[in-house]
């Protein structure tokens, strides 16, 4: 069972990120286009489970299949689409979990909102705080239920996910480009 854990912001996170990057593009090489970090881990001062999300654009996600077994190799589960079609995601770690992959072909609409929430949140640390608020008051209900813990910030993640579609729209704002 997987204890639901959320952590205050580490700055080993971004050097953590950086280490795994250098791995994939070992990997993946010229099929490798862009490397994000997204997810709390790459919001400062807010609680996180200690978890990177790395999101990685790739030139044709087909191919991703193919290096399943250098992937497993560094210590990752492949596990397909995952929910999400033309994803293809990865996890480390087992129940220790310390990175996942969200692997898309460049141009896959699910890419926008995720960098869009990060850098929302970024800008906004009003609301990342109240993010992080939400997640230690999550983790404290749901120490054992990490599908409680989900469920809990699902409507918060629904409002925000609106608002930065907005505000990315309107432009007015850099997007970073990696951490």
């Amino acid at each position: 069972m997987r204890k639901v854990e959320v952590v205050p912001y580490k700055k080993e996170w971004s050097k953590l990120f950086h280490e795994e990057c250098q791995k994939l593009q070992d990997i993946f090489g010229p099929g490798l286009i862009k490397l994000y970090h997204i997810g709390s881990t790459a919001i400062p001062a807010i609680h996180a489970k200690p978890v990177i999300d790395i999101l990685a654009v790739v030139k044709d996600v087909e191919c991703v299949d193919d290096f399943n077994k250098e992937m497993e190799e560094i210590g990752y589960d492949a596990r397909g689409e995952n929910g999400i079609s033309g994803r293809r995601f990865f996890r480390k770690g087992g129940d220790e979990r310390s990175h996942h992959i969200h692997m898309f072909q460049k141009g896959h609409e699910e890419m926008a909102r995720h960098l869009a929430f990060r850098d929302y949140m970024l800008a906004h640390p009003e609301e990342a705080q109240r993010y992080s608020r939400l997640k230690q008051h999550l983790a404290a209900e749901f120490p054992d239920d990490i599908k409680g813990y989900v469920n809990g910030k699902n409507d918060f993640i629904k409002e925000v996910d609106e608002k930065a579609k907005h505000w990315a729209k309107r432009g007015d704002h850099h997007v970073n480009e990696v951490d």
